[in-house]
């Protein structure tokens, strides 16, 4: 039996990246896509390149909403790229880190990013390749993260990207549709 063929996916942080940052995004109602978000993921879709989520969120662990809001958001972005005709394959998150509450109080998390866990698990899972993937995002935990699962990196200025030092990417977009044109441009995907 031959083993399956691995492939390049694009890891997206979420708040910041994807959608318009809102401190502890947790109403539908607040969801706003970046624009030219979707029309990147359907670009991305169109080659058949996995484009997974990775969220820290921390908002979970403070006790300042559940899981039934975050899906509730993930469902409203979902409606939103699927106007546009794109789709995510597949979203992890981590409600994990050190001032959790309860369950969720946890020093170090392995899936808390800059630490690699969600984008390690997201290549198992769909068998990606991660020295041909990309990570994008708008903190430094977002490009640690991507480094530390062999991932190369794409900074955006979205969000909170204008505060991080540029020097951590391989790339610096404006936006996530000029990252994935920077991207596919360079003949990396």
């Amino acid at each position: 039996m031959q083993a399956s063929v691995k492939r390049p996916a694009i890891f997206l942080d979420r708040d910041g990246t994807l959608n318009l940052e809102v401190d502890y995004l947790r109403r539908p109602e607040d969801v706003s896509l970046i624009p030219g978000a979707p029309e990147a993921v359907a670009r991305l879709n169109a080659r058949n390149i996995p484009v997974i989520v990775v969220s820290n969120q921390s908002g979970i662990g403070r006790g300042l909403f559940g899981w039934e809001d975050y899906w509730s958001v993930m469902k409203k972005i979902d409606e939103l790229l699927a106007d546009a005709g794109a789709r995510i394959d597949d979203a992890y998150a981590c409600p994990f880190f050190e001032n959790g509450q309860g369950d969720y109080r946890y020093d170090n998390h392995p899936d808390r990013k800059p630490n690699p866990g969600m984008i390690l698990s997201a290549a198992k899972k769909h068998h990606i390749d991660l020295e041909r993937s990309w990570m994008i995002g708008d903190k430094e935990s977002d490009l640690k993260a991507g480094r530390n699962a062999g991932c190369r990196t794409a900074l955006v200025l979205t969000g909170y990207g204008k505060d991080v030092n540029p020097e951590l990417a391989n790339i610096v977009a404006d936006d996530l549709g000029q990252a994935v044109e920077k991207i596919i441009a360079n003949g990396y995907l």
